[in-house]
């Protein structure tokens, strides 16, 4: 990986993101995202983000960029509930999972550790398209292809914890959870 980006966007402010699609099917497990042969690396985040989503694709650590988007089909992020897997996800410098459909647990873990989780139509993404992602409309430009897609925007209160970094920065900004 050339790159680890420890970035906090401000989403109240910056609410677009862009960058290239990185596209994996369905059913991407959690153990997908972070190898169970690096457990080890669990105290060191940045080195266990090389690793990230290695065994769907050996080379995705290296290739990503920051503000970059993986793209999942149904049920992405099943498996075990591991706050490690989006958290690599976007140490590696993500700006955001598209999917048609997420795991609970690792959606609400997204949201935790500040990274934006969309449900949306992903067949209408193939990989290495160009995407603006806007989070406060709602709306996925896929400008490789010219067009348009929807998402229900994401809840104002999940758009701060995403602003603040996440669901503990949140809390220690704010001295509590503040809607």
């Amino acid at each position: 990986m050339s790159k680890i980006n420890m970035k906090r966007y401000n989403f109240k402010e910056q609410k677009i993101l862009k960058g290239k699609s990185f596209k994996f099917g369905d059913s991407i497990s959690t153990d997908l995202i972070a190898p169970g042969r690096y457990f080890h690396l669990r105290s060191n985040m940045p080195e266990l983000a090389k690793h990230v989503l290695e065994d769907a694709d050996p080379e995705f650590a290296k290739k990503i960029e920051p503000g970059d988007f993986v793209v999942g089909g149904e049920n992405f992020g099943l498996g075990s509930s591991r706050e490690h897997a989006p958290t690599i996800i976007k140490i590696a410098g993500v700006g955001a999972v598209l999917a048609k459909s997420f795991a609970r647990i690792f959606f609400r873990n997204c949201i935790n550790v500040g990274l934006p989780a969309l449900v949306c139509d992903t067949d209408r993404i193939g990989d290495g398209d160009l995407l603006e992602v806007n989070l406060g409309n709602g709306k996925v430009i896929n400008i490789t292809r010219n067009l348009e897609i929807n998402f229900n925007p994401l809840p104002e209160v999940m758009i701060k914890i995403l602003s603040d970094g996440g669901l503990a920065e949140h809390i220690k900004k704010n001295r509590g959870f503040n809607l």
